[in-house]
């Protein structure tokens, strides 16, 4: 549980998220589409986490991506399944008021 929560919330990522942002990255929201439809970042994509292994084609090619959630577990969780499918450049980027108050706040 430690691991988890020390990958949660260290900072090993070597591009600052609001960097990302600002360069388009590829923003996925891995919560449930009922999640979603309550309130997304604007220019997010809805993968579910637990779809996330069957839309790897989805990702492919994506120079940066970041994925959020609710409270960074789940995306945390979809950041682990991407890079054990070979997809790199993967934030994870915690919650998706976070990413959208960054995003309005440029």
């Amino acid at each position: 549980m430690f691991e988890v929560l020390k990958n949660l919330f260290s900072k090993n990522e070597t591009t600052p998220l609001k960097q990302l942002l600002e360069e388009g990255a590829f923003l996925v929201d891995v919560r449930s589409p009922m999640e979603f439809s309550s309130g997304h970042v604007k220019g997010s994509v809805n993968i579910p986490v637990d779809q996330i292994q069957s839309q790897l084609s989805k990702f492919k090619g994506k120079k940066n991506i970041v994925v959020f959630c609710r409270s960074g577990m789940r995306s945390l969780q979809a950041k682990s399944i991407l890079e054990k499918n070979g997809i790199t450049h993967v934030t994870n980027g915690g919650t998706w008021e976070k990413i959208n108050q960054l995003i309005n706040t440029k």
